[in-house]
């Protein structure tokens, strides 16, 4: 209970040396692993069964050469695709959110610098040392946050594209 405790604090102390700008990194962080996580067991869970249950459609019809069945085999890619990349432009997004919030933190905190630079001078240094943390906290938490998503993200956008990639070829159209 006191390692709880203590992590508690720590981290309470952590977000608010970043001020307000941290916590909506936080937020967007966590709102952008939610969506990766949920892509991840997607990928080894949904998606591979709605393949199978596609492709078994499509090897259950009598011709696969004609106008329409060829429109039929479009449509199903095309809802395949759709499926396996959802989320993936949100989770972009959020990751190129990240570091422009890292950067609105370091404005904001180079602000408070400035402000007590001009009503204090330079000789009150801890005012002056809160205001560079509440600069540097939220642009190092907004890179780690993008950097960890932009591995996430470029794994999945590979992962989609591989398993399309699968199913199209698996879908033949000799018969």
């Amino acid at each position: 209970m006191y390692a709880l405790t203590q992590m508690y604090e720590a981290t309470r102390d952590f977000m608010e040396l970043g001020g307000t700008v941290l916590t909506v990194i936080a937020w967007v962080t966590f709102v952008m692993w939610i969506l990766i996580i949920e892509r991840m067991m997607y990928f080894s869970t949904d998606l591979r069964k709605q393949i199978r249950d596609a492709i078994r459609v499509w090897e259950s019809r009598p011709e696969r050469r004609s106008w329409e069945a060829h429109q039929i085999r479009d449509a199903m890619l095309s809802r395949m695709r759709e499926r396996a990349e959802q989320f993936l432009p949100m989770i972009k997004t959020l990751v190129s959110l990240c570091p422009l919030l890292g950067l609105l933190g370091t404005v904001t905190g180079m602000i408070q610098v400035f402000d007590v630079m001009a009503l204090e001078g330079t000789s009150n240094a801890r005012s002056m040392a809160a205001g560079v943390s509440l600069a540097t906290v939220p642009t190092m938490a907004g890179m780690v946050g993008a950097l960890s998503g932009v591995f996430a993200s470029t794994w999945l956008n590979r992962k989609s594209a591989r398993e399309l990639e699968i199913f199209r070829d698996s879908m033949t159209t000799d018969h």
